[in-house]
Parts: C-alpha cells; sequence; structure tokens
C-alpha cells in the first residue's frame, strides 16, 4: 500500500494504492474507492511515484466499474472529449452502431454535446450511467 498527497488544479487528494496488478489498480481517493485502468501493465514490485506515473483513465467508482469487454475481435474506446455529466446514455450493452451514431449526451459548460461513434461497431461495454461526471478522456464506450 503506498500513499501520496497530490494537487492536481489547486485541489488536494489523498491517494492510497491498495492492489496493482498488470493494468488494474484499486486506489482510494480522498476515502472513496475506484477501480483505474493503467495503460501498460506494471510489475507488482515497481509502484508509480508522482513524478513518474503510467497515464491512468478517469476513475471509475468500484461499485460501478464495468467488466471487461469479450475476446472476440478488437476494441475500440469511445472517450469523453472533455469534462461534464453524463445526460443520457443513448445505446446499451449488445447494440449495433454505425459510424457518426450518438451514444451518449454529455453537458458540459451548460451545453449539450453529443458523443457519436467514429466507427461501425457492436457495444460490448458502457462505462458510464445517467447522471456520472466524467473527467476529460474518461472512457465512455466500448465499441468491439
Amino acid at each position: 500500500m503506498k500513499e501520496y498527497k497530490l494537487i492536481i488544479n489547486g485541489n488536494n487528494y489523498n491517494v492510497v494504492i491498495n492492489e496493482l496488478e498488470d493494468t488494474l489498480a484499486e486506489v482510494e481517493v480522498n476515502g472513496t474507492p475506484y477501480q483505474v485502468t493503467i495503460d501498460k501493465p506494471i510489475k507488482k514490485t515497481s509502484v508509480p511515484t508522482v513524478s513518474r506515473s503510467p497515464r491512468v483513465s478517469a476513475p471509475t467508482p468500484k461499485s460501478q466499474a464495468a467488466k471487461a469487454p469479450s475476446a472476440g475481435g478488437a476494441t475500440h474506446t469511445i472517450n469523453s472529449p472533455l469534462p461534464g455529466v453524463i445526460l443520457e446514455v443513448t445505446v446499451k450493452e449488445g447494440d449495433t452502431v454505425k459510424s457518426g451514431q450518438k451514444l451518449v449526451v454529455l453537458e458540459a459548460m451548460k451545453m449539450e454535446n453529443n458523443i457519436e461513434a467514429d466507427r461501425d461497431g457492436v457495444v460490448t461495454s458502457i462505462k458510464v450511467s445517467k447522471g456520472d461526471s466524467v473527467l476529460e478522456g474518461a472512457p465512455l464506450i466500448i465499441l468491439n
């Protein structure tokens, strides 16, 4: 267990890394548990430091953590282009989507933004729900 005190945009965060395995980490941020996905596997003996930590996706509360997509074919993640609040998710897992189809409505800076599929595919995982706050770059939808 490693503990860090981070200051992000002037806000103080106490971050505790409870468990680290391959590309998944269980962390607590100010006492709230999250599961985060790291872009590269980390050796168990190597714990990231603040100065050289790997890029991680936006934290997802542990209670809402989605299961990994099925192994059939390459996956593609639709990420949030900016921070905001999810107003609507217009697809379900298993839906076939076309490029340009609206997947999510995101409110950011008092404006509604349609997040669209940038390719054809099948929705294998939905990482957000109506009312969720997301950060820029947070995974929203996984396509296969």
